[in-house]
């Protein structure tokens, strides 16, 4: 059955200003997916946890195109799937079962996001993983995880294993499937997928030429990794975050709506 792109009702004066904010942020992230090209149809997912409340988050209206999305018809669900905004949209199965497993245990996670790009794709099939070849690349150098396939993410028996294999990290690459990024903002989950999307595309472009690719020495890989992380105790994106509002803002504002 199709689904109808139904005239939003606002929830900016039903929702906490912190709430509201979460909700505009995480609409522009997903339309920022759509300008980028990091869509897959109708697929895919981008979660933020609802301020002030660790058993509730917000998801896209399943059915609906990433540039659809906006700040009201974001869905609330709770950590049993349980629509709790009398949203008249119903959520993706599989982004419950992967976004559930993090907010339910990583409290310091804000946002998740997970994307099947044709680079994140093509970097999940390769036995080497991620390899450390430019600058870029050490913002995840040991500290990237790898979760193996099992399958459609339908199965909450999964959950557990996909939250022991991220750690304590903010970037997971699923295997033979996509890509996964999360963080304390919108904004930082949004900037690691940014970073890690862009590296995936250059190991793959320095692999097509099949010239060896020299790596820096583990000790310079850390170093270099420690001096990214250096303001960790500000979120990634920070800085980043507000250009990317004003960018969305001048491409088309309706994601506030």
């Amino acid at each position: 059955m199709a689904v109808a792109l139904l005239k939003p009702r606002s929830l900016r004066d039903k929702v906490s200003a912190e709430e509201w904010q979460t909700r505009v942020d995480l609409a522009c992230a997903y339309r920022l997916a759509a300008h980028y090209g990091w869509t897959m149809m109708i697929y895919n997912h981008i979660s933020a946890r609802v301020p002030g409340h660790d058993d509730q988050f917000l998801l896209n209206p399943f059915g609906l195109h990433y540039s659809e999305v906006t700040a009201s018809n974001l869905v609330k669900i709770d950590l049993k799937g349980k629509v709790i905004d009398g949203s008249p949209y119903r959520i993706n199965e599989a982004g419950f079962t992967i976004h559930s497993a993090i907010h339910a245990v990583r409290h310091d996670v804000a946002a998740v996001m997970h994307t099947h790009t044709e680079a994140g794709a093509a970097l999940s099939c390769l036995e080497c993983g991620l390899l450390p070849l430019n600058q870029d690349a050490l913002v995840f150098y040991n500290r990237v995880a790898y979760h193996n396939f099992e399958g459609i993410a339908l199965d909450l028996d999964e959950c557990p294993r996909l939250v022991r294999d991220l750690g304590p990290h903010y970037a997971l690459i699923l295997r033979n499937h996509g890509l996964l990024t999360c963080g304390r903002t919108v904004g930082e989950a949004f900037t690691f997928m940014y970073q890690l999307e862009f590296v995936a595309r250059v190991q793959l472009k320095a692999m097509a030429t099949g010239q060896k690719l020299p790596q820096p020495s583990p000790d310079v890989c850390e170093k270099t990794a420690l001096q990214f992380a250096c303001n960790r105790g500000t979120p990634a994106g920070t800085d980043e975050w507000a250009h990317w509002i004003r960018m969305m803002d001048a491409l088309d504002s309706s994601y506030r709506d």
